[in-house]
């Protein structure tokens, strides 16, 4: 197996983390204050002297690829890249809302719940009444796409018989529209960390499924527009 170091930026909380062999050797979170350009570098030194190791001893470096906050994105992916770059080491991309997903489906194989009929929704806050959401089955594997939607009570028609599981940081947005309905259940602090980004990680590194340095892009999944400058003399 392969030490990996996991970076999370793709939202409010700034997150970086290492693993080992399945194993969480140290982790640094933000309190979702949008720190990133500020405490990202902090936190890879720190999880490091924590656990005790060297940069060269990195196997890989594994990102959270979005969907999320543009500005967020940029950062995480451009210090994975560079710290990839400089080290010689494999650049590994993880879905955002799979590596959600992932802390959900531990949370309820702990629980010792019935898989079989549950799906997996994560949602994240893309401002006003539109989340980014996916759906995956037990085994992470999607069940429907990755999208930006406006959710609405008949959202999930299509997966009538299932028990819907929903969380993340865009979930409460729902609660009003499904908490009446049984199929649906709404999970609370379930919040991005790159612990997930880098046990997702380790099956991709064994299987040699590494992104290209030079061209893989964040996955923004809607288009960035710019504020109006608030600075006075720049409007």
């Amino acid at each position: 197996m392969a030490l990996i170091l996991g970076i999370e930026t793709a939202a409010s909380i700034c997150s970086v983390a290492l693993v080992k062999d399945g194993e969480l050797l140290a982790i640094r979170e933000s309190e979702g204050n949008r720190e990133h350009s500020a405490s990202l570098t902090g936190y890879i030194a720190d999880v490091f002297s924590e656990a005790g190791l060297a940069y060269t001893q990195l196997d890989a470096v594994a990102v959270s690829m979005g969907p999320g906050s543009y500005t967020g994105l940029r950062i995480g992916v451009s210090s994975a890249k560079g710290l990839c770059y400089a080290l010689d080491k494999p650049f590994i991309a993880i879905d955002t809302l799979k590596s959600l997903a992932w802390q959900a489906l531990q949370l309820y194989m702990v629980k010792g719940k019935n898989m079989e009929n549950i799906l997996l929704c994560p949602m994240l806050d893309a401002r006003r009444m539109e989340v980014y959401t996916a759906m995956f089955d037990k085994d992470l594997k999607l069940v429907d796409e990755v999208n930006a939607s406006i959710i609405a009570e008949d959202s999930f028609k299509s997966f009538a018989g299932k028990e819907i599981i929903y969380f993340g940081d865009g979930a409460s947005k729902c609660t009003t529209l499904f908490e009446s309905k049984a199929e649906f259940t709404f999970i609370d602090n379930i919040n991005l960390s790159a612990k997930a980004i880098g046990m997702l990680a380790e099956k991709d590194f064994d299987n040699g499924n590494f992104a290209d340095l030079a061209y893989c892009e964040p996955f923004y999944l809607k288009d960035f527009i710019a504020g109006k400058p608030r600075v006075k003399g720049l409007y």
